[in-house]
């Protein structure tokens, strides 16, 4: 990875950094990038609920069809529609160069309201069994809610020193989510275990191909999601 200088639209330098990696075909480029909007950060919690609401066989078996859809919407607003509004407000304002936060400072002020929108939804649904009239949210759902609180401070902490990965570490806690999912419920996990590894596996090197990420970036990405799931565990 070499970093340079580079005057941008306003006369101003600004840094840039320029991959090590073997230019790839225009094909392969094309792929990788669909795979990181498919896979983008954003979408990964929602996947994982829509996951445990429609596919797994108890987590939510008592709700009904309209507790459901408040729980995905629910997930959706928080983890998906709410940060990305902010990017795309924060780039109107002018206060971010572009919505794909490529520099340190662009991250700054998307990740510290992430972590509002992620708070917010981990204490309401851990706190879900004492609101009267409402439904319990299994710990599991609540785990990942931490999780993902739990890796934005991280990542904001982390991104002080380098730009790390945040589509690795969503793999990470995906992983970690799943794996943790095999050692404690006694369904058999042996596909989504294959499914999450092989989407991992897809989604990093991805960012290989397409972003200006090095290897630390990207694994250091993997190894704070999966211990942000991990700390969660601990308290839920």
């Amino acid at each position: 990875m070499s970093n340079g200088l580079l005057l941008n639209g306003k006369d101003q330098l600004q840094e840039t950094r320029t991959g090590n990696y073997p230019q790839q075909p225009g094909v392969i480029r094309l792929i990788a990038k669909i795979i990181s909007y498919i896979f983008h950060p954003a979408f990964v919690p929602v996947y994982i609920i829509a996951f445990m609401l429609y596919q797994h066989p108890y987590f939510f078996a008592g709700f009904g069809t309209w507790d459901k859809t408040r729980v995905m919407l629910m997930t959706i607003l928080m983890f998906a529609f709410f940060p990305i509004i902010t990017v795309l407000l924060l780039k109107a304002l002018d206060f971010i160069k572009t919505i794909q936060l490529n520099s340190q400072k662009d991250r700054i002020i998307p990740l510290a309201a992430c972590m509002i929108w992620y708070f917010w939804i981990t204490y309401v649904w851990w706190s879900s069994h004492k609101i009267r009239g409402s439904f319990t949210i299994p710990k599991e759902a609540v785990q990942l809610a931490l999780a993902i609180f739990i890796a934005s401070i991280l990542t904001w902490m982390i991104n002080i020193k380098m730009k790390i990965s945040l589509h690795a570490i969503a793999m990470g806690v995906m992983l970690a989510f799943f794996f943790s999912l095999a050692f404690t419920d006694p369904l058999n996990y042996g596909i989504y275990i294959a499914v999450t590894l092989l989407i991992a596996g897809l989604v990093c090197t991805s960012r290989f191909i397409i972003s200006d990420h090095t290897a630390k970036e990207v694994y250091g990405g993997l190894a704070v999601g999966i211990a942000s799931q991990l700390i969660a565990a601990v308290f839920v």
